[in-house]
């Protein structure tokens, strides 16, 4: 055990982009406490054994724990950096996880994310289980949902990046949508657009019922007869 306090304390007095190389992965399964572990740069676990993380865990920079058997977060974690979870059999997220970066959360088994949930960076959750978000939920930059059986979205619902909905059973969009990169809607059975849809980037519509139907100019009026906008459009 005073080996993995030394550690910590060897880590905290780096530099704040430094890494714990692999080698030196011994720490699942060990009654570490909120004081040993608190780091203040990059923590890789990524492929490692870890299965679990204490309470209180606070990183300063990124939190790799990509590929591993991870399976859920402790209470009160925060990253001041990027979250990666992708490739892990984690369910659901504490409802009090602050993640300051990006999440990521691809090929994992998440069902649900916790309500009023906030991601400063990108948030993706493609290949997931994910069948709805939350109603409060803020995305700072680019929203992935591509092949998930995802099939309502917020209402008024804002993505500041691009949205990625592409090969999914979403048949709908809410009224007041707003995206302000790309929105990416083609292989889905979207039918038809909503009130006050914004896109300030190109919406892609290929392989869509609405591609079969209309031409894109009949797209752009129709949107434009809803109240909404679009930069370009791919058919």
């Amino acid at each position: 055990m005073a080996n993995i306090v030394n550690l910590f304390k060897f880590i905290e007095s780096k530099r704040p982009k430094y890494t714990i190389p692999l080698k030196l992965k011994l720490i699942n399964n060990l009654p570490i406490t909120k004081e040993e572990l608190n780091v203040r740069g990059y923590l890789d676990l990524a492929r490692s054994k870890i299965q679990s993380l204490p309470d209180n865990l606070k990183v300063g920079g990124s939190l790799n724990l990509s590929d591993t058997k991870i399976q859920s977060l402790p209470n009160n974690l925060k990253v001041n950096g990027d979250l990666d979870l992708r490739n892990t059999p984690i369910q659901s997220l504490p409802d009090n996880l602050k993640v300051l970066g990006s999440l990521n959360l691809s090929n994992t088994q998440i069902k649900s994310l916790p309500d009023n949930f906030i991601v400063n960076g990108y948030l993706d959750l493609g290949n997931t289980p994910i069948q709805s978000l939350p109603d409060i939920l803020h995305v700072g930059a680019n929203l992935y949902l591509s092949n998930t059986p995802i099939k309502s979205l917020p209402d008024n619902f804002i993505v500041n990046g691009y949205l990625d909905l592409g090969n999914t059973p979403i048949q709908s969009l809410p009224d007041n949508l707003k995206v302000n990169g790309d929105l990416n809607l083609s292989y889905t059975k979207i039918e038809s657009l909503p009130n006050n849809l914004t896109v300030r980037g190109i919406l892609d519509l290929e392989r869509t019922p609405i591609s079969k139907k209309y031409t894109k100019e009949q797209v752009v009026k129709m949107i434009k007869d809803k109240g909404g906008s679009v930069k370009a459009i791919y058919i």
